[in-house]
């Protein structure tokens, strides 16, 4: 758990970095992307980051008590009162104790100065123990410690499976024998040095890198390993660093001057941040560039794709079956006058039409949109809680009276019932519209408007629960989306102009 302190500094120097996740982790060697932004989120809303996290009580009041109470009533031993009880730990009676009955138990006191040892001397200590230089009651006096601490610095440098060294007959072993000891010891002593150098590896790897634990450091780049490297150079040497990942000291630090340089994408990579929040999380690399390419900037796909997954900026999409309208033959089909080609060289020429339905956890929302394949613009649409002749029928008036004078276009749809009941027939005949059709149960007939449903419940509909969001609420998101894609969505196919702006250029080059 990271102090508010740690994760204050983290969140401003996030904001001062304008919002590059890999940059501020870089320098700080901590958190991860997805905690950062969790913290600036955060921040943001509520003005402050949480000061501590509280945590579930493992026993109750009554527990507590009882235990208290078994302690005082059977000779204030806290080894027989967990034995009795089956719980808790020493630390937590002691702690209910104070609290509870303060100044009941006894505290001990360690009287003179703690006295701390070298690693130098635990290692003679230990030889002369293994070596026969002195009993173990000799050096425990001679230093003032006690047998226990002395086998535990034996065991801590050579394993506990290593016996006290002494031949059968009692007799001390000779010089050579000490020599043999002492190698013997600081050849372990490496070992559990390297050992302790690659699992520290490994540890930094998965914390600095998001790594499996089990990686294999040669698959690791120069670049990562450069960076874990620096991360544990105030614990280790470079030499030994540099030898245990295989890295050429010539390799190491040229990578370590290009992370300390300025760099060269980071007001790109906050820019693509922006756009991608500015957007709701809507816009893929593709559209990432051509809104770049309008502020002036050239970035090239290839790199806007890396920084979009270094900063974790994905499009949320999921496929869900689709709602059907087809209710069996109820009026003769008409043909298929579209036959796949969504190509217009004007406005007004071909429209499509369907509907889809939301289903959320306030009910069923269904839209019915008008879509002109000139440049999908959407030109008139419904929402309501019922996919019946009025919704359809509304949604059609309603694109029937921006058509200019003299303008019939073509009216594709599928074969859903709502397009032949004799309404939707007497208003497409009265304004001298052509009926299309798409066969039956063949989806690719109207493959540009499933498109468009496609999009919009990829960029506005799946990447949200819509918990709590009444039915009035969701209709008026999605009236905002439309407004939105017809206005200012860019499309490629457009030259990286929305509908809206692509008529307008039409209109100012005529």
């Amino acid at each position: 758990m990271y102090s508010h302190r740690a994760r204050m500094r983290a969140v401003r120097l996030y904001i001062r970095y304008r919002r590059a996740a890999l940059a501020t982790i870089r320098e700080l060697g901590y958190p991860g992307g997805t905690m950062l932004r969790a913290w600036y989120r955060e921040l943001v809303e509520s003005g402050d980051l949480h000061q501590g996290y509280r945590y579930k009580e493992k026993y109750s009041d009554e527990q507590r008590q009882r235990a208290v109470e078994h302690f005082c009533s059977h000779g204030h031993s806290i080894r027989k009162t967990i034995a009795f009880l089956g719980y808790p730990k020493p630390e937590a009676l002691r702690k209910w104790l104070d609290e509870l009955r303060p100044g009941i138990r006894k505290v001990y006191v360690r009287r003179g100065p703690r006295v701390s040892f070298s690693e130098e001397q635990k290692r003679r200590a230990v030889l002369d123990l293994c070596s026969g230089e002195g009993s173990a009651a000799a050096i425990t006096r001679q230093l003032g410690v006690s047998r226990y601490r002395l086998y535990a610095w034996k065991n801590e440098l050579l394993g506990e499976e290593v016996a006290v060294v002494m031949d059968k007959k009692g007799r001390h072993p000779t010089s050579e024998d000490r020599d043999e000891l002492m190698r013997e010891v600081e050849s372990l002593r490496k070992r559990v040095h390297r050992l302790q150098l690659e699992h520290d590896i490994l540890k930094k790897a998965n914390e600095l890198l998001k790594k499996e634990e089990g990686i294999d450091l040669q698959d690791l780049t120069n670049r990562e390993k450069t960076l874990l490297i620096d991360a544990l150079r105030a614990t280790y040497g470079l030499s030994e660093l540099l030898e245990q990942l295989q890295v050429p000291r010539s390799s190491y630090f040229y990578h370590r001057a290009r992370l300390r340089s300025p760099q060269k994408y980071d007001q790109v990579r906050s820019a693509i941040a922006d756009l991608f929040e500015a957007n709701k999380s809507r816009y893929g690399y593709r559209r990432i560039r051509a809104a770049l390419q309008r502020t002036g900037r050239s970035v090239s796909e290839k790199v806007i794709r890396r920084i979009m997954a270094e900063e974790g900026l994905t499009v949320v999409s999921i496929r869900r079956r689709a709602y059907c309208s087809y209710k069996g033959e109820i009026s003769p089909a008409v043909d298929n006058v579209v036959d796949r080609d969504f190509h217009a060289d004007a406005p007004n020429t071909k429209w499509l039409t369907d509907i889809t339905e939301f289903q959320l956890p306030a009910g069923k929302v269904y839209l019915s949109p008008m879509i002109d394949c000139f440049d999908g613009m959407v030109v008139s649409w419904t929402i309501g809680a019922s996919p019946d002749a009025e919704l359809v029928n509304t949604m059609l008036d309603t694109a029937i009276a921006t058509l200019p004078e003299g303008e019939h276009p073509v009216v594709h749809s599928d074969r859903g019932s709502h397009y032949r009941w004799p309404g939707w027939i007497s208003r497409m005949d009265q304004a001298r519209l052509t009926r299309s059709m798409s066969n039956k149960a063949c989806t690719p007939d109207n493959a540009a408007c499933e498109g468009f449903f496609g999009r919009l419940k990829n960029e506005m509909y799946y990447n949200r629960t819509w918990n709590g969001t009444s039915m009035q609420e969701f209709i008026e998101v999605v009236d905002e989306y439309i407004n939105w894609y017809n206005q200012k969505r860019i499309k490629l196919s457009l030259g990286g102009l929305s509908p809206a702006e692509y008529r307008q250029s039409l209109t100012v080059a005529a």
